[in-house]
């Protein structure tokens, strides 16, 4: 449907699993509007009836009384139409009326297992925009000059393709060239063929490694992770100068934080992040004493010393608020720490869990305040709950689940992932909250919520229960997104490590859901090009 300002709203039915019908929305609707059927905001439920199940809806704004008008049909056949002035007012104006046959809509567009509720006529801009938004990306076309000069193997090997995206987004690919046919000392042209490549990294990376993070640090790379092939005791920290060496046959692996029951670190080594704040380097973790109740804490680098050493790293700290109280009093558990600066403002971001299996459990939570960097495990603000987990895909399988916070930035927005649903099951997804650089931080009502996620089991074929992510950008300027997965959708398979990189689409938006196969398509990686030898 459209509104009085040109918008467009949409109206469904909410139903329990299964397709059956949904007893807590007995009588109501869903509605939601949008500007550009990208993005949507939710009114909730809006009331056509006190008793009677909604089976299907539609709705159209009637101009000539300023009007919504809601044609609806119960599950016995009836149908009937309800007039409503305010979508966010909860109700209708007046009992439902009966109405003629409810109508049936043709699907223009041929397409498959689908229920129509109906056709809009949008412009193509609109048209192109949702095309972009809820269609998957995929690469279309390679282009590479048709001549360049070269005077030797390096000046060639510089020369990069350009892959284009369904969305009109381009991305620079390396390419092997076959400079056999060249001779760089005997000026002429010469045709040359090359392949295109684009870096892969096979699942699994680390079998057993849950929420992993890597970390470019001083030229090499490092890795660490929640290790389950130890019932994650301890902090295991991998070091390659490639990212591939992280994960071949002869891994460099230390522990650089064991058990220690004197200091409470004696189960539920979980989800350690490395993060520089300031000019230090930290690791960011949760860690339980001998009672089970993880807590979040912070542990430096000391300055000039090894990553790979144990006794390199300060005695951990555990996260206190403002008023200096823990950040996790009895009864919370808090977990999964991240941190990010923007416009010199330094935040935490965390999730948090009070009531665990009781009747008064929150559900996890992910939650935000400031600090600085000056000393990070000290809040300067109170805690805000950014998000908590109140869509279906944040539910399943009776996890009420928001966790795993990771930052990403770019020049216009915060965007910080987060994951939801069965963290060891096939459900498990990745959602997005996002707020416009220069915004406030601390206001949960200026970031936006993706209603839908942007990582599920589709996202990534022979991948299941991708989660619990981390984002870095390698020293080729390739953004990636690291994650923990299953290979099949049966629940409580082994988790591991995985990755894939992340695009930015036309409109500078993440693309996170990317896969591999769409990054590159195989097909299209042949090319030519003329090399001028001067």
């Amino acid at each position: 449907m459209t509104d009085p300002e040109g918008g467009f709203g949409l109206a469904a039915v909410r139903v329990a699993p299964r397709g059956a019908q949904d007893e807590e929305s007995r009588g109501c609707v869903l509605v939601w509007t949008s500007t550009d059927l990208t993005e949507f905001r939710s009114l909730g439920l809006l009331r056509l009836h006190n008793y009677v199940h909604v089976d299907a809806v539609t709705c159209q704004y009637d101009e000539t009384v300023g009007t919504y008008e809601f044609l609806w049909r119960d599950a016995d056949g009836n149908t009937y139409v309800n007039q409503v002035v305010d979508l966010a007012g909860g109700g209708s104006k007046g009992w439902p009326r009966p109405a003629s046959r409810f109508p049936l809509v043709a699907d223009p567009c041929n397409l498959t297992d689908i229920n129509p509720g109906n056709v809009l006529a949008v412009e193509p801009s609109i048209a192109q925009a949702v095309r972009n938004r809820w269609t998957p990306l995929t690469h279309t076309e390679i282009r590479v000059p048709e001549t360049i000069v070269a005077s030797c193997p390096s000046e060639l090997a510089a020369v990069k393709a350009t892959a284009v995206y369904s969305d009109g987004s381009t991305a620079d690919k390396p390419v092997a060239w076959d400079t056999s046919a060249v001779d760089f000392s005997l000026p002429g042209t010469y045709r040359v063929s090359g392949t295109v490549q684009t870096p892969v990294h096979p699942f699994p990376l680390a079998r057993g490694y849950a929420d992993p993070v890597i970390l470019p640090w001083e030229g090499k790379y490092y890795y660490i992770a929640t290790n389950d092939n130890v019932d994650d005791i301890g902090f295991y920290v991998r070091e390659s100068e490639t990212i591939n060496g992280l994960f071949d046959d002869g891994f460099r692996e230390q522990v650089i934080l064991d058990v220690d029951e004197s200091k409470g670190f004696v189960q539920t080594f979980w989800a350690p992040e490395f993060h520089r704040i300031g000019d230090d380097l930290y690791i960011l973790f949760a860690v339980s004493g001998t009672e089970w109740a993880p807590q979040c804490h912070m542990m430096r680098l000391k300055k000039g010393h090894d990553i790979m050493k144990a006794d390199s790293w300060e005695t951990p700290v555990r996260v206190r608020k403002a008023d200096g109280s823990y950040l996790g009093d009895s009864g919370t558990i808090t977990l999964d720490i991240t941190y990010f600066t923007a416009d010199e403002r330094c935040f935490l971001v965390w999730s948090s869990r009070t009531g665990l299996d009781s009747p008064t459990d929150s559900g996890s939570m992910v939650c935000i305040a400031e600090t600085t960097a000056a000393d990070p495990t000290r809040l300067v603000s109170e805690p805000v709950v950014l998000t908590r987990p109140l869509y279906g895909w944040e539910n399943l399988h009776g996890t009420i689940n928001n966790e795993g916070p990771y930052p990403l930035l770019t020049d216009e927005t915060v965007y910080i992932t987060y994951s939801g649903g069965d963290s060891r099951g096939y459900t498990y997804s990745i959602g997005l909250l996002s707020i416009p650089r220069g915004g406030d931080y601390l206001d949960a009502s200026a970031w936006s919520k993706a209603i839908t996620p942007v990582v599920n089991y589709r996202s990534v074929e022979g991948l299941y229960g991708a989660g619990h992510n981390s984002l870095f950008t390698d020293y080729d300027g390739n953004t990636w997104m690291c994650y923990h997965a299953i290979p099949s959708p049966v629940r409580h398979d082994v988790v591991s490590s995985a990755m894939h990189r992340v695009h930015f689409g036309r409109d500078g938006v993440p693309v996170f859901n990317l896969s591999p196969a769409r990054d590159l398509r195989e097909e299209l990686t042949d090319v030519r090009l003329d090399v001028v030898v001067p």
